[in-house]
């Protein structure tokens, strides 16, 4: 039987923590991940850019036999999520389904703060896109949300300076910045999928009571959820255990990065996407 896999797709490497926890949770799925390198960052890009380019992922994921794509990628979610659902899936697979990674994460979030004040932590295109506090305030309109956008992250990450003084710096600047716009929050939600990484500095600046919420477990119960309310997508997927991994940038840098969020040595595909 030919492979089915479940698509995952990110602008970077980042969705690889959204990919882990997935895998953990399912692993008996086959899966295929594809990191957009080469164009990385979506995070300061424009609406249609970022459109652009996810539906072109999209468009590779499925000509791949991937029947069903999850955007690992806060800003894809953000900014492309809707449109592809609602004007390109019925006229390019209509059988196919594309979901994305902040809904699943806000649909909890009020049975974990007990304030109902949430802070967002982000990537500038993101918080510019007012994703998270738009869903939130449909969901849960009593709950009150802040942001910050957090635009030197990323790259600290990337760059492997995750434990430097220059991580410090920014990791305290930011967190202080959210703080001080309400302080009544008790529940921080990292909108980054690079952010778990920085999970031990995060923690070490924030005050005592706060709970750090990241999306990976969520994402993947969700994912979990969702397949055993459509048992017609279920039954689509092949179950090989296999993972496979596509980047448009260097097949090396991807697999260095890979062992820094992974914890383990995979093989890459170069790949291009138009």
């Amino acid at each position: 039987m030919e492979n089915v896999p479940i698509g995952i797709f990110d602008s970077g490497y980042g969705g690889l923590t959204i990919f882990e926890k997935i895998r953990d949770l399912l692993p008996q799925y086959d899966y295929l991940y594809l990191g957009d390198n080469a164009r990385t960052p979506y995070g300061s890009r424009s609406f249609e850019v970022v459109y652009q380019f996810t539906l072109q992922a999209v468009r590779h994921l499925f000509n791949a036999g991937c029947p069903l794509v999850i955007l690992a990628c806060n800003t894809a979610s953000a900014k492309a999520l809707r449109t592809i659902q609602l004007r390109d899936l019925p006229q390019i697979a209509p059988e196919n389904r594309v979901l994305g990674i902040i809904r699943p994460t806000v649909e909890v979030i009020d049975g974990i703060s007990h304030t109902k004040h949430v802070g967002i932590l982000g990537t500038s295109g993101t918080i510019q896109s007012q994703s998270y506090s738009l869903e939130i305030s449909k969901l849960f309109p009593h709950i009150t949300v802040v942001e910050e956008a957090c635009p030197m992250w990323v790259p600290l990450v990337e760059n492997m300076e995750s434990d430097s003084p220059g991580a410090d710096y920014y990791v305290k600047k930011h967190i202080n910045n959210l703080l001080m716009q309400d302080a009544k929050i008790d529940t921080i939600i990292l909108g980054c999928t690079h952010y778990p990484l920085l999970i031990h500095k995060i923690k070490q600046f924030l005050p005592r009571g706060i709970t750090v919420f990241t999306q990976g477990v969520q994402v993947a119960e969700s994912l979990k959820n969702y397949l055993s309310r459509h048992p017609e997508m279920n039954c689509r997927l092949t179950k090989g255990h296999t993972s496979r991994f596509q980047t448009t940038e260097s097949s090396a840098k991807f697999t260095e990065m890979a062992s820094l969020f992974l914890n383990q040595t995979v093989d890459v595909e170069q790949i291009s996407v138009t």
